[in-house]
């Protein structure tokens, strides 16, 4: 296992729709245990592979909550979004130092192919459902200053610039 370095907004790879996984071999496996060492590293509760700079549909996931476990998702799908909405902070590990409250469905299903090549269907609500849409995001090259007005978006994009500037001249 290793810690891969994140991607930061600005890297194409985050902007590009990830390509499905054909099989998962031991290379996949391999990059999801990677995955996870660099999510834990980075105190994180998701990391799509984009975000590794592998542009293939692989997520990680730990919510961090007792009844939880962690796991890992290949070529996930939403197949069923709540109509409930809710707005909620989030964050990102491309973009540290940037929150801002975005809206997303309070339940969604999704469904993937496990490590293992078994499918998975996972019925998610609350926090883990927010960490698995802001996650499928990543894999089709959406970042979450998509999801705040254009007025933020610019208010974040400023902030983001002037923390990079900060970061540069330490």
């Amino acid at each position: 296992m290793a810690i891969r370095a994140v991607r930061l907004l600005g890297d194409p790879v985050l902007r590009t729709p990830a390509r499905p996984v054909t099989e998962v071999t031991q290379a996949i496996r391999a990059l999801i245990a990677d995955m996870f060492e660099t999510m834990y590293n980075a105190e994180g509760v998701g990391l799509a592979a984009p975000q590794v700079g592998v542009g293939e549909r692989i997520i990680v996931v730990d919510a961090r909550e007792e009844d939880i476990a962690p796991f890992a998702l290949v070529n996930p799908v939403i197949v069923e979004i709540g109509g409930e909405r809710d707005k909620g902070e989030e964050g990102c590990l491309s973009i540290p130092g940037l929150k801002e409250i975005v809206e997303r469905a309070l339940h969604v299903t999704v469904e993937g192919t496990d490590p293992d090549a078994g499918v998975r269907r996972i019925d998610a609500d609350g926090l883990l459902a927010r960490i698995l849409q802001h996650e499928l995001d990543h894999l089709d090259g959406v970042l979450f200053l998509d999801r705040v007005s254009p007025l933020k978006r610019r208010m974040l994009l400023r902030k983001w610039r002037k923390l990079r500037a900060d970061t540069a001249d330490a």
